[in-house]
């Protein structure tokens, strides 16, 4: 089974429990290269943080917007550890994983988003972000760009009330402007390209759409990102502790997740109106690379 079939499992059974424990020893990196990726970013994208004083200091679960191809991890996870000291696992897709890269993700502090693997890493007392709109939000198209695309998921309110987690909304701005669109995900089959990838039997029936992103152009139609300034908000903070060991009803779910949506959703529109006019302030050249 390829590993973008829609039913694709990496890990089941005792490799899920060797999987878990192994996540469980991972550290915060402190390599030269993961301090020097920081560097880049700090100077790239100036990534500002706004409203730090709403995290509050045991472990949360940050719940935010997506970027196309999901470029936004390392614009809040490393600044958050360089400056802030908050080790983040990032939960990710299940398509990511193989036994080539497992030590590479996991290094990175990232996880794949299975509910045990989160279970276990709040059991742990571990600081998580998840991107509700996972892949299906990382590949929409340009008209919808910073526009939350949750579908009908719930699971991140599920695990956090089970474990009395606190939610801490976050709005990221500026990843999603890294690149323009050549060609959208789902005009990508009609294509040169995507003729090619289906006469090689990558994609075919079975393949999940939401993994079939645009073609990107970034500095100088490369795929390099462009420097675009980053903000990064964090919201007022839900406390589901009242829920913890609880089952919540649906209409719960919906309340809950609304209020999470909601911030997010206003958050985003401030950062953007916050952007447009600092605009007004930035150099020339860095106004010309990021047209």
């Amino acid at each position: 089974m390829a590993f973008t079939d829609k039913n694709a499992e990496p890990y089941s059974g005792q490799d899920l429990v060797r999987y878990i424990d192994k996540v469980l020893q991972v550290r915060p990196p402190q390599s030269k290269v993961r301090n020097f990726s920081y560097q880049i970013i700090k100077r790239m994208f100036q990534p500002q943080i706004l409203d730090i004083e709403n995290i509050p200091g045991k472990p949360c679960l940050f719940v935010a917007n997506h970027a196309m191809y999901a470029v936004d991890g390392p614009i809040i996870g490393l600044p958050m550890l360089a400056e802030h000291g908050r080790f983040i696992r990032a939960l990710s897709d299940k398509f990511l994983w193989n036994p080539i890269n497992e030590n590479l993700l996991l290094n990175q502090g990232i996880v794949i988003g299975h509910p045990e693997v989160c279970s276990a890493l709040m059991e742990n007392g571990s600081d998580l972000i998840v991107f509700p709109g996972g892949a299906h939000e990382a590949t929409k198209t340009a008209d919808k760009k910073y526009q939350l695309l949750w579908k009908e998921r719930y699971g991140f309110i599920k695990l956090a009330a089970k474990h009395g987690y606190t939610i801490v909304p976050t709005a990221i701005v500026g990843p999603e402007d890294f690149y323009d669109h050549l060609i959208e995900g789902e005009d990508l089959p009609n294509t040169i390209v995507g003729r090619a990838l289906t006469k090689l039997g990558l994609i075919n029936e079975n393949t999940r759409s939401d993994l079939m992103g645009p073609i990107p152009l970034g500095l100088f139609r490369t795929l390099i990102p462009k420097p675009q300034k980053c903000y990064i908000q964090f919201g007022e903070p839900l406390d589901l502790s009242k829920y913890k060991g609880k089952r919540l009803a649906q209409k719960t779910m919906i309340s809950l997740r609304e209020v999470v949506a909601g911030e997010i959703t206003t958050m985003i529109k401030t950062l953007l109106q916050r952007r447009d006019k600092e605009k007004q302030h930035f150099g020339r050249i860095r106004r010309l690379l990021t047209n």
